[in-house]
């Protein structure tokens, strides 16, 4: 079960202007399961997309990037079951055709549409497949098909992950409403893991780039469950501009309104992914404070929240926590003064001094830890006490069900 995460309200999900979806049965790679998503954008609309750094980054993403480069986005075609990843230059051929089917439908040029593809990895993608399930995908457009997306994009998901928020910006209401997929093969470095967020506002491009780097970095870039960075990760803000006038400056009271909504969206649907990882039992907060920068913070962070002995340690809410300094000491901070170093526990309103001086916190009593980690979400604090800086990486635990998933996945 989700740690702490509901399915979506189809009455919660709000229509943004200029945004229609639309989803159909292709039978991609099994039958009778919904698949195929087709988003179609008002004209004038902008997007801006953050992927995969993976060097086997899939065909779908190669497309994206140079039809985001090329022109206006007009559309998007989401395919779930086969990822179209290592697949050569007929996987870049079956992404390109997939994007002239849905420009031929729409009326629009090839370029202006983006193609994303989910699944299994090394496979190709049945394009025929998919161009087949184009018709019903666009007859079923609509402004509130967001429910209906948010389950079609879904591959070992439990939940689908959708959210809504508003926000007044010079006394207009603007809508943002966001989808996202992931449960195993997550950690984004910008898993398997897709985002899409859209808002009406009205925004610059290179404003509208800056801000899909900054929430990007501090949502699904501040995420893991295994520490695979996947070959499709993809994560797309749209903004059709819909309403009020455009915001092109960013020290601007209206860009910084947006940016809030945003980045607190990004994170709620990024967060959803890991309540959802997959087999986990367990939501862990891994929160690095007083180092010299950022970027040591999120290493020390993702040394913890990648090891398997801590994340099973959690699972079987076994106080080892010796672990988690093994994880800190081999983090790569080689410079680190152990002796300064303190770590907390905390949850459910409770905080408990783990570690200090280098060892063990003479107040600890293992008690205390093993009640704290039979709690569903747990904060580990780790101050570094080098520096100002501090970040937090989101994680869950290993249990036996994550093993079970990925054996059987392809099945």
């Amino acid at each position: 079960m989700p740690v702490n995460l509901l399915p979506p309200l189809a009455d919660q999900l709000l229509p943004v202007p200029g945004v229609r979806l639309g989803v159909a049965e292709a039978g991609i790679r099994k039958a009778n399961r919904r698949d195929l998503t087709l988003i179609e954008l008002a004209e004038g609309s902008r997007a801006a997309g953050v992927f995969t750094q993976n060097r086997f980054c899939a065909a779908p993403v190669q497309v994206c990037k140079t039809h985001l480069a090329a022109a206006a986005t007009r559309a998007l075609v989401i395919n779930t079951g086969i990822a179209n990843a290592g697949t050569g230059e007929q996987g870049v051929a079956n992404a390109l055709a997939s994007c002239r089917a849905v420009a031929e439908a729409l009326g629009v040029a090839a370029e202006a549409v983006l193609p994303f593809s989910t699944g299994v990895i090394l496979e190709h993608l049945p394009v025929e497949r998919l161009v087949a399930g184009l018709p019903a995908a666009q007859a079923n457009l609509r402004a509130d098909g967001w429910f209906d997306a948010c389950h079609a994009i879904m591959t070992t998901d439990t939940l689908p992950k959708c959210a809504s928020r508003q926000v007044l910006i010079d006394g207009q209401t603007i809508t943002l409403t966001g989808m996202s997929k992931g449960a195993g093969m997550i950690r984004p470095n910008m898993a398997t893991m897709l985002g899409f967020l859209a808002t009406d506002a009205k925004l610059s491009q290179a404003l509208l780039e800056q801000l899909v780097r900054e929430a990007a970095d501090l949502s699904f870039n501040s995420i893991t469950v295994d520490g695979d960075t996947s070959t499709n990760d993809s994560f797309i803000l749209i903004a059709t501009g819909q309403t009020g006038s455009e915001i092109s400056a960013a020290d601007s009271a209206a860009y910084q309104t947006l940016r809030a909504a945003v980045i607190e969206l990004s994170q709620w649907l990024a967060q959803a992914i890991v309540r959802d990882g997959e087999g986990a039992t367990k939501f862990m907060s891994i929160a690095v404070q007083g180092g010299r920068s950022v970027g040591e913070c999120r290493q020390v962070a993702y040394a913890v929240a990648h090891s398997p002995l801590v994340k099973t340690a959690f699972f079987a809410s076994d106080p080892n926590l010796g672990r988690i300094l093994a994880a800190i000491g081999y983090a790569g901070v080689n410079d680190l003064d152990v002796a300064q170093l303190r770590v907390w526990l905390a949850a459910g309103g409770e905080q408990v001094l783990v570690a200090e001086q280098g060892g063990r916190a003479a107040s600890y009593v293992e008690e205390a830890g093993a009640r704290i980690m039979t709690e569903a979400e747990i904060t580990v604090q780790i101050d570094l006490a080098r520096g100002e800086a501090a970040a937090t990486v989101w994680t869950c635990d290993f249990s036996y069900d994550y093993v079970k998933i990925n054996a059987d996945y392809r099945s």
